[in-house]
């Protein structure tokens, strides 16, 4: 063990979009303490995207740096198994005390959590449940109101003692703070925070409730022509009926999605606080990050789904903060990086031997202000081939039902026909192209149309743009198809 290695803070918030945030230039969004540590010590990426959007399939490959074709992690109950490579794993047999506090969507829980962590912390006492999900028939109305499938819960009652909503979010984040109080100085921590904000419903308690402004809030992205957009998007569209909710519905649903994420930065403000405090924040990198994205009304959507890849669901939020003996050029960066590079910036930090082949690429070089380049292009893929019945998660709710606020995604992930298929999405800083198994595949020229509303597949002006990105996306696979074992079999 090196005692001199860092300590490392993984701060994975669910479902926030990377425009929500003050520093990328949106006056609405309030995120002073991540928008202070930007300017002061630490790089933000524009232009940073994950390799699924969803869960489960985003964090196996940015706790891998797999894209979740190489082992064939896409849907939300294939997870890491035992004999596949986790950074947490790998942290805490090379001598980090790893607390994990949060959610889990990674590793079978029924293999328990030893192998990954010294703590998955259980909190005492017990939170409230998520939005008022026990009151979840009041603020959802009638299955005949428009708002039954928007996700907005609205305005959550504090409890009277705590002046905090206290759901299993703020349990983790304290759980967080009291641990930082008692780590143990002879060695570094790892602390792991998959907390569920701002991952909807749509829901959180004053002040952040008051807080946004909702007439400073950018205008969503209208609803497009569904002829050339994926079939997914449409019958989810059909589905959630919120066509006639009007404006002010919609700038509140959003407000409240911004004081979600107003929330985490307050909370990521106390967990500095405590860093600080104690003595262990210059030796400490900070890494905050986002699995995917939200629709938060864009296209008149809520939620998010598993084949498309519009930016509000694949572009997130990635800030890292380095250990002060880390030379760092502090400031929002626009290069092209992937989450799974979250794998091999934690190695370089934390002086892991290499144990196995994956696709990341450290981001200190960028951070230490060496180069502005690090990748041509980004990837995301999701969906799955009609025989795959085991990707389409039947079994995880056998008994769906129309009374289930995922019912418009779920019964097109489950249906025979084109919506679910399996897609792949190669993304430049001007275009992006999506080919799709099953239906028409998706063209953009994000300069001419960064709200992706105009697909251009068949725009014969567009065929050398196409031509090039489809020779770049046949070299990715060619490139990272699979992997190959470190341990060599005898044969004899």
């Amino acid at each position: 063990m090196m005692p001199h290695r860092p300590n490392i803070v993984l701060i994975n918030p669910d479902q926030w979009r990377a425009h929500v945030m003050g520093h990328l230039g949106n006056s609405a969004a309030h995120t002073p303490n991540l928008d202070q540590m930007v300017a002061t010590e630490a790089v933000s990426f524009r232009n940073a995207f994950c390799q699924n959007p969803v869960c489960t399939p985003s964090r196996c490959s940015f706790m891998t740096g797999w894209y979740p074709h190489v082992r064939g992690h896409r849907t939300m109950f294939h997870m890491l198994q035992p004999d596949e490579p986790v950074l947490l794993k790998r942290l805490k047999n090379s001598g980090y005390f790893v607390w994990w506090g949060g959610k889990n969507d990674l590793v079978p829980a029924q293999y328990g959590y030893e192998p990954f962590c010294n703590i998955k912390y259980n909190p005492s006492p017990p939170p409230a449940p998520y939005f008022h999900s026990d009151r979840m028939d009041q603020w959802r109305g009638s299955p005949q109101e428009d708002r039954y499938y928007s996700f907005y819960a609205g305005k959550l009652d504090a409890s009277e003692d705590m002046d905090i909503y206290y759901d299993p979010d703020w349990a983790w984040i304290l759980g967080a703070i009291d641990f930082i109080y008692q780590a143990p100085h002879d060695q570094p921590f790892c602390i792991y925070l998959p907390i569920l904000y701002p991952h909807p419903p749509y829901g959180v308690e004053e002040p952040w409730y008051s807080l946004i402004d909702r007439h400073s809030l950018p205008p969503p992205l209208p609803v497009p022509d569904w002829t050339k957009k994926p079939s997914i998007l449409k019958g989810i569209f059909e589905n959630q009926r919120l066509q006639n909710l009007d404006e002010t519905f919609w700038n509140e649903l959003r407000a409240v999605y911004y004081g979600m994420c107003a929330r985490v930065d307050h909370q990521i403000g106390l967990l500095i606080e405590a860093l600080k405090k104690t003595g262990n924040y210059d030796n400490t990198a900070i890494f905050v990050f986002s699995d995917h994205g939200d629709f938060t009304g864009d296209y008149g959507l809520v939620e998010k789904n598993q084949n498309t890849f519009e930016d509000c669901l694949t572009r997130v939020p990635f800030i890292i903060k380095p250990p002060a003996s880390i030379p760092c050029q502090p400031g929002v960066r626009d290069a092209l990086v992937e989450l799974i590079d979250l794998t091999a910036t934690v190695e370089d930090l934390a002086g892991l031997r290499k144990e196995y082949d994956h696709f990341g690429h450290s981001l200190l070089p960028i951070l230490e202000g060496k180069t502005d380049h690090h990748r041509d292009a980004v990837f995301c893929e999701g969906g799955r081939r009609h025989e795959e019945w085991q990707c389409n998660e039947s079994d995880s709710l056998p008994d769906l039902n129309k009374e289930n606020l995922y019912y418009p995604r779920l019964v097109l992930q489950r249906s025979d026909g084109p919506e679910h298929t399996r897609a792949v999405m190669v993304r430049t800083h001007r275009y992006k192209y999506v080919m799709r198994l099953y239906e028409l595949d998706e063209l953009y020229d994000l300069k001419q149309d960064p709200g992706e509303l105009y697909n251009r597949i068949d725009d014969p002006q567009m065929a050398d743009i196409l031509a090039m990105l489809k020779d770049r996306l046949l070299r990715f696979f060619l490139e990272t198809s699979d992997v190959v074992s470190y341990t060599i079999d005898r044969r004899q």
